[in-house]
């Protein structure tokens, strides 16, 4: 997942990563996932067809 190597390559605090995506199960997938690792969940927003998903690394 792209989102993990993002998060990953990051520093801690600071780092916002939005991901963009059609899959509507990754709507549920990855905010479950943010939430096991422990970032924060920025926003969630559907436009024009695809989704965004916003993401803080905090640690």
């Amino acid at each position: 997942m792209e989102l993990i190597a993002a998060i990953k390559s990051n520093p801690v605090g600071t780092t916002i990563v939005e991901v963009l995506f059609t899959d509507k199960g990754s709507v549920k997938d990855i905010p479950d996932w943010v939430k096991k690792v422990g970032h924060e969940m920025v926003g969630v927003e559907e436009k024009n067809g695809y989704w965004s998903i916003v993401v803080k690394k905090l640690k």
